[in-house]
């Protein structure tokens, strides 16, 4: 019968449910998440099932991933994703872990001299234009534990991700009920003022945010989501852009005092 068929292809393509006792043991993992109120932690439960079953974890240079630390990962990559639904997963596959931090050959084009170099960069996370997202599990252990400091890897990572659902990184995502021109004008600002200070200025904004316009929304990105307060008194209009483009931080309420960067 019709209806027999079709119930049959869409159960293919539905995720399996997060089974209740690791989905408990993970709230308890991740307190970004359980600080969440019901109702979008059930959203993240779904989302991060979904995430699960479109992605292809793997496990390098001898990092051990189990169904409870995909879960972790997925649940916070699915945080930013949580306003935007479903549609802001899209264009790629894969996660990479790594047990630690990891080395990545670059090439740089000197542009006035012409010279091309190599050399190693040292990394805990990258995301990939429609590549995989690569991770330091020691990193992701490390933000799960200090979700306050105003870092996670996880988080920096799927800002890119979302950054490059309209093409390469430019510090814009796909904006729906946000105006366009007000997100670049406000984050432009914001991007020069950082760019204008000298490194170990007194700022809840990271320096590194500097090299480029992605950076600095990823960066940004972080501190919506554990210094929240920090970053109203240091960017009040990226503040307001990022609440309502990620939604409210689940930080907010009582994000502890007086915590700091710890990079």
């Amino acid at each position: 019968m019709p209806g027999h068929w079709w119930q049959s292809l869409r159960a293919r393509f539905e995720p399996a449910p997060v089974a209740d006792p690791l989905w408990r043991r993970a709230l308890l993992g991740c307190p970004l998440a359980r600080r969440l109120d019901p109702e979008r932690q059930q959203r993240l439960r779904q989302l991060a099932a979904l995430f699960l079953t479109r992605k292809r974890f793997h496990a390098l240079a001898g990092a051990v991933l189990d169904d409870y630390w995909r879960l972790l990962i997925a649940m916070q990559a699915c945080l930013p994703a949580l306003q935007q639904g479903t549609a802001s997963l899209r264009g790629w596959r894969e996660v990479l872990i790594y047990p630690g931090e990891f080395k990545v050959r670059r090439s740089h084009h000197d542009d006035h001299t012409g010279v091309v170099t190599e050399g190693d960069e040292i990394l805990v996370g990258e995301a990939w234009e429609h590549g995989p997202l690569v991770l330091s599990l020691a990193d992701v252990q490390l933000d799960l534990e200090q979700p306050w400091d105003g870092y996670n890897v996880v988080v920096h990572e799927m800002a890119h991700k979302l950054d490059m659902l309209d093409g390469p990184p430019d510090g814009v995502p796909p904006l729906v009920e946000i105006p366009r021109r007000r997100w670049i004008e406000q984050f432009q600002l914001a991007f020069d003022r950082l760019a204008r200070a000298a490194p170990g200025h007194d700022s809840p904004i990271d320096h590194y945010a500097s090299e480029s316009a992605s950076e600095y929304f990823a960066v940004v990105s972080e501190l919506h989501y554990s210094q929240p307060a920090l970053l109203r008194q240091a960017e009040p209009a990226v503040a307001g852009l990022l609440e309502a483009f990620y939604g409210r931080s689940p930080a907010d309420g009582d994000e502890p005092a007086g915590s700091c960067r710890r990079r």
